[in-house]
């Protein structure tokens, strides 16, 4: 609950400020601009369209929006939620009313920060005392109604719960309507209060909803339960198991619910074997195959994955991912469970897959394998100078936030030298060697990159300016669409702001020493990097709609 809270409140803080910025932009620079320009016409021509049926429907879809509307109906339904026999939910009641209240808390910074007058129409409501910026009724209306709309979705599978989805949603765009139409809102007003409603959702809703967003501990007799369980049906012959485990991101109720898995699974006893500071996986992964080992499972982050991984490299022996860190690259490109306890399941049901491993060297540090990414410059940048307080209390958003520090340093120039080529000259804002394609957030910086193709793949981006990094995005998007359906999204060329290709082996040397990176771990600045490509020197185990 307090991560929850601190990730909540450093979101709203950003949230605010976006908002608020794009109020004052809205009404300081850009006002000569249109669709500025046009905004007083268009709430006119609503003005000369009034009728007596259009003034009493948009009273009503006005009130939808009212304080007292939004803040009862609300509380009914977090009582609903809460009270219902046979349908506690609490953390649906705590995401809508955490919504709702998070928005007004916003609605307010950001009226007491952009000073806008109303429009200059007759208005048929009295003017409150707030800015026209943002449309507090819509704002709440999005949050309430869209919040609404959300729990049913996710929540009831009955065939009736899209149209009432759809017609909850639809529900805060009639508000904003009735709010021009009633001469109390410029256009952009609205929009910014429905922007305001969706961020705040989005921002409790990733905080609350999650299955593992707050782990609970099991009963004191679940073991044994589970044992009890495990031992009235037939299993097949277990293997011996070892699971590796990061303390820093896996507390002690976390490995609890693994060892109540394990046991429904048929393992009990399987060591946990902690990682430290000195040693992150490899010294223990290697102990563990002296000792017999024929199953690891990782309990970590993407260092403690790409350690074990190194030390598996070639051996044949399969490994069960247990994502419990801020990226958790290579268990989200697989698509496996994201909570430890469901992907421990799914990796002991699963079945095993051969994967390829990237194996990198460069001065300063010693030749290792990697299962996501590496890179240099900006990526590296941004992963140095977050800290681990940041990660543990913000989660991914962390590396945004920290990245835009690295915008301001210059470009680096490099050589790339591709499976034994020519040399070809480059700039570049930063570069990544993936053997994955995907990375949080659904972001795709290597479209094409596969762990079981073979192949490894570099991409180099060397954007100018906002056009150049929009063109970026754009390229980026293309391939992505282009990359799901097969389709070669290599070999872009030079001279754009991404350039892809793919490579077996891979020698970049720097002009000048530039900040590098190891599936997201820092390895420090350098001249030189050489990648290769190990093709199925990785055994994972994975579900088997997964192959």
């Amino acid at each position: 609950m307090p991560r929850a809270a601190a990730r909540i409140g450093a979101f709203a803080v950003c949230q605010a400020a976006v908002i608020a910025g794009f109020g004052l932009l809205i009404t300081g620079p850009a006002r000569e601009f249109w669709p500025m320009t046009a905004e007083d016409a268009a709430v006119e021509a609503l003005e000369d369209a009034r009728t007596a049926t259009l003034d009493t429907a948009s009273t009503i879809a006005s009130a939808l929006g009212d304080t007292s509307t939004v803040v009862g109906l609300t509380l009914l339904a977090c009582l609903a939620l809460v009270l219902v026999p046979g349908l506690p939910r609490w953390r649906e009641a705590v995401f809508l009313a955490i919504g709702v209240s998070l928005q007004s808390v916003i609605f307010v910074l950001i009226t007491a920060s952009v000073d806008r007058t109303r429009p200059d129409v007759e208005r048929m409501d009295d003017s409150p005392p707030t800015s026209s910026y943002t449309s507090g009724h819509t704002g709440a209306a999005t949050a309430l109604y869209a919040g609404l709309a959300v729990l049913v979705l996710s929540r009831v599978r009955a065939p009736w719960r899209k149209p009432l989805a759809a017609l909850l949603l639809l529900l805060p765009l009639l508000v904003g309507l009735a709010r021009l139409y009633r001469g109390m809102h410029h256009p952009t007003d609205v929009a910014g209060g429905l922007a305001n409603g969706a961020l705040s959702l989005f921002v409790v809703g990733r905080a609350v909803l999650p299955g593992h967003s707050w782990v609970g501990r099991p009963p004191a007799d679940a073991m044994d339960i589970a044992v009890a369980a495990a031992e009235e049906r037939p299993a097949p012959a277990q293997k011996r198991l070892t699971v590796i485990v990061n303390p820093t991101v896996t507390d002690e109720a976390t490995q609890e619910q693994l060892r109540l898995v394990l046991a429904q699974h048929g393992y009990r006893d399987t060591p946990f074997v902690a990682t430290t500071t000195e040693d992150t996986g490899g010294g223990q992964t290697a102990e563990a195959l002296r000792a017999g080992t024929e199953l690891i499972a990782v309990c970590g982050g993407d260092g403690t994955v790409r350690a074990v991984a190194d030390a598996l490299a070639g051996t044949g022996v399969p490994l069960v991912l247990v994502p419990s860190g801020t990226g958790n690259l290579l268990a989200r490109h697989l698509h496996l469970p994201l909570g430890p306890a469901e992907a421990l399941a799914a990796g002991l049901t699963g079945e095993p897959r051969a994967l390829d491993l990237g194996r990198i060297e460069g001065d300063g540090f010693p030749a290792v394998h990697f299962t996501a990414m590496a890179g240099a410059g900006l990526d590296a940048t941004m992963l140095e100078e977050t800290s681990d307080r940041a990660k543990s209390v913000l989660g991914w958003p962390a590396y945004v936030l920290a990245g835009a520090k690295g915008l301001r340093t210059p470009r680096m120039r490099l050589t790339v030298r591709l499976d034994g080529g020519p040399e070809q000259r480059r700039t570049a804002r930063m570069v990544l060697l993936a053997n994955i394609g995907t990375v949080q957030a659904g972001a795709a910086p290597v479209p094409a990159a596969k762990p079981d193709d073979g192949l490894l793949d570099l991409a180099v981006f060397d954007p100018r300016g906002a056009g150049g990094w929009l063109r970026a995005a754009g390229v980026l998007l293309r391939a992505k669409r282009r990359g799901a359906g097969g389709a070669d999204v290599t070999g872009t060329g030079d001279g754009g702001p991404v350039e892809f290709h793919t490579f077996r082996r891979a020698e970049l040397t720097f002009a000048r020493p530039q900040p590098r990176e190891i599936d997201g771990d820092p390895v420090g600045p350098g001249l030189r990097l050489t990648a290769e490509v190990r093709p199925g020197a990785l055994t994972v185990m994975l579900p088997a709609r997964e192959r």
